[in-house]
């Protein structure tokens, strides 16, 4: 479903991203690990078109979206759940859902408000809440139903776990490995353990370059990539 191909991402001067390859397909959800600063968002702020590529190719479903406007993205199929999940605090659960709607897409299953309640039943219960009065978990469940509403082809999903209490990350865990099925999903995470009890394949970035790639329970083994990569 998305394909990178060498990607050179600047922030002004700063190289941060130094020819990142990886794919992810169908039926997966694929883990981009590694410390804070390592190029993670930066990857996924280039898929979406917010920092485009200088050099190297997005392939989105066959398609070359490299340097598209993010709403371009945004329509052909990319869901985007930020790090800070961007949730309308002044609006309700509905009204933050009804925001991001758009139409369903040709031999695709839409993600209608009672779909979404059956797959996130905490929201529906919530379902008249503003969104600034629920908690960071409620939030994040929020921020993935909202993406959905979008009806995409594909998910990314930037630290999904970040300041969520332990019980919480384990249902977050539960919810992101029910839509494997539905919808491949790209995910950034620091919490590596968290990351490979539920993805299928794992890259590790390091300063702007991948410094590993394999499947999860692989990269669930290797002590050595883990104290090199990814320990604090």
């Amino acid at each position: 479903m998305i394909d990178l191909k060498d990607i050179h991402v600047y922030y002004g001067d700063s190289y941060i991203l130094q020819g990142v390859s990886l794919d992810v397909q169908e039926g997966e959800i694929v883990c981009l690990l590694g410390r804070n600063g390592a190029g993670k968002t930066t990857t996924m702020r280039g898929i979406m078109g917010y920092n485009p590529p200088a050099r190297g190719q997005v392939i989105f479903d066959g398609r070359d979206i490299t340097g598209k406007p993010v709403y371009d993205n945004v329509r052909l199929g990319i869901g985007f759940v930020p790090e800070d999940r961007r949730i309308f605090p002044d609006l309700s659960v509905v009204e933050n859902l009804d925001v991001a709607r758009l139409p369903e897409r040709p031999g695709q299953t839409a993600w209608s408000e009672e779909r979404i309640f059956e797959a996130f039943p905490l929201l529906k219960k919530l379902r008249d809440h503003k969104g600034g009065a629920l908690s960071g978990g409620e939030q994040q469940m929020l921020a993935l139903a909202r993406a959905l509403m979008g009806n995409p082809r594909m998910l990314l999903l930037d630290e999904p776990c970040e300041g969520l209490a332990p019980i919480i990350v384990d249902h977050i865990g539960e919810i992101i490995s029910a839509l494997k099925s539905a919808v491949p999903i790209l995910m950034t995470e620091q919490n590596a353990h968290f990351a490979v009890s539920i993805a299928d394949r794992g890259y590790v970035i390091d300063k702007g370059r991948v410094r590993y790639q394999g499947l999860a329970e692989e990269l669930a083994g290797n002590e050595e990539i883990q104290q090199r990569y990814l320990a604090v």
